[in-house]
């Protein structure tokens, strides 16, 4: 009798433990499951707002340098006024930027630093007033590439599957000159 009791109990000792474990791992997985979904979450709103930040960059720059004459590029804005707006989009980046640096991983963070600095080359032209069509072209050319790089380091760290979609061609085709 004394042994069925102890064996009953012993049952009922295993069996709660066997259910406590199992609860515990069922929750810490879903716990770890929802952080992991929050830092999804959170590092998709910090890339794309530093994005958005680093493209009103870009396109000050180019509306400055259509008034400055550059090829392929609309909506003048003299320089003038448009530095102080590049000024103010600059401390909008920069603020942005310590965001990046704390949620990001280094090959992300590398990638963003590369796209904002082929940006300040190209700001460096409108700055200066530079004629140099062709240095603009290829350094436009290259805040283009970076920004590809940075959404394809950003998408594999969020786990987006497949390459981000190919930048368009910049100036059309139809832009192009003839002769």
């Amino acid at each position: 009798m004394f042994l069925d009791q102890l064996t009953t109990l012993l049952a009922v000792v295993v069996g709660a433990g066997g259910s406590y474990a199992t609860t515990a791992l069922t929750e810490r997985k879903r716990w770890h499951r929802t952080q992991t979904e929050r830092w999804h979450e959170k590092k998709f709103e910090v890339y794309a707002r530093y994005g958005n930040a680093l493209k009103e960059q870009i396109w000050i720059s180019q509306r400055i340098g259509a008034a400055l004459g550059y090829a392929n590029v609309v909506d003048p804005l003299e320089p003038a006024a448009g530095l102080q707006l590049l000024a103010e989009a600059e401390a909008r980046r920069a603020s942005l930027w310590e965001s990046v640096l704390l949620v990001g991983d280094a090959e992300t963070v590398v990638a963003a630093r590369s796209w904002h600095e082929a940006i300040w080359t190209l700001e460096l032209h409108v700055r200066e007033q530079s004629r140099e069509a062709d240095k603009w072209a290829r350094d436009a050319q290259r805040v283009s590439q970076r920004r590809d790089a940075f959404y394809a380091c950003a998408r594999r760290e969020l786990g987006v599957a497949g390459p981000p979609p190919p930048s368009g061609n910049w100036p059309r085709e139809w832009r192009h000159d003839d002769g």
